[in-house]
């Protein structure tokens, strides 16, 4: 990419107004070869992503894909299926944010569209599922356009984010750890307080034992995962993309700043855990010989 990781999540928020002019040809190359490249998650996850676009020759290629009616002019969304497995959608948020990072230095816009899509029109225009597979989300693509309001960038970039002090921990949850005091982490954990998530719940928090950073889903009281609105309306487990999202920004931004380390799925001896607090992977960093 042309500019810096922490660059494009400062640059990034969530595009509602597009638009109309089609997705240039090099661009949407570039974009889809990407994407093609993500194939398989951190934790074993395959991920396919395909990029669905409407053409000057075929301005009516999107027709019949809903969007809800809060998305205006994209013309273009990513779509992908991801194989079931212990942490499928954690993989599928890991993957999808990378894309999405990658159509920022591009250029163009994003938002990220939770749902039900297994059945839809989306899954469709991908091939159809397999039996074995979910599309957790979508995601709208294009130009960004210009709606007047400025609502969307105020409620992105604005005073909505939790403090540090709330996501991140030292030791374990009874000591919060600041930004200041995280030295060369600061900027890695900064542009992961910036993560975008479902709602804006932010649910990841973040506990640092030594070289290890563990990384856990702390569930939003009523919303998401045995909730009687998410069953209903068969809504994936979006709290555990958006764990996948926030694990990939503090990746790349350690592996910018020079920083190696590796995923491991051992949960450490905490304690108790709070209601609602799981345990989703641990980065381990790698020390130099």
């Amino acid at each position: 990419m042309n500019r810096s990781v922490r660059d494009l999540i400062n640059a990034r928020y969530s595009y509602r107004t597009y638009r109309k002019d089609p997705i240039e040809d090099p661009l949407r190359s570039k974009l889809q070869d990407h994407s093609n490249e993500l194939a398989t998650g951190p934790f074993g996850s395959e991920v396919r992503l395909a990029l669905v676009t409407a053409g000057p020759d075929d301005p009516g290629r999107l027709k019949g894909l809903g969007t809800y009616g809060f998305i205006k002019g994209a013309t273009g969304f990513l779509l992908g299926a991801v194989r079931h497995a212990p942490r499928d959608l954690e993989d599928f948020g890991y993957l999808v944010e990378q894309a999405i990072l990658f159509a920022t230095d591009l250029g163009l816009g994003t938002c990220w569209l939770g749902g039900s899509f297994t059945k839809s029109s989306f899954a469709r225009r991908l091939g159809g599922l397999e039996r074995d597979e979910t599309m957790p989300a979508v995601v709208s693509v294009g130009y960004p356009g210009d709606d007047g309001s400025g609502r969307i960038k105020e409620r992105e970039v604005g005073g909505r984010r939790l403090p540090a002090h709330s996501l991140f921990f030292e030791g374990g949850f009874a000591r919060p750890i600041t930004l200041a005091e995280s030295g060369v982490f600061a900027e890695i954990l900064e542009g992961v307080r910036m993560a975008p998530s479902a709602s804006n719940k932010q649910p990841w928090r973040i506990v640092r034992q030594g070289d290890n950073w563990h990384f856990y889903l702390r569930r939003t009281k009523g919303y998401g995962k045995g909730t009687a609105l998410f069953a209903a309306l068969r809504l994936a487990d979006l709290q555990r993309v958006d764990m996948g999202i926030a694990m990939c920004h503090f990746v790349l931004l350690a592996e910018e700043a020079g920083l190696k380390g590796r995923w491991a799925v051992e949960e450490p001896e905490l304690g108790p855990l709070a209601p609602g607090v799981e345990y989703t992977a641990t980065w381990r960093a790698c020390r130099p010989h």
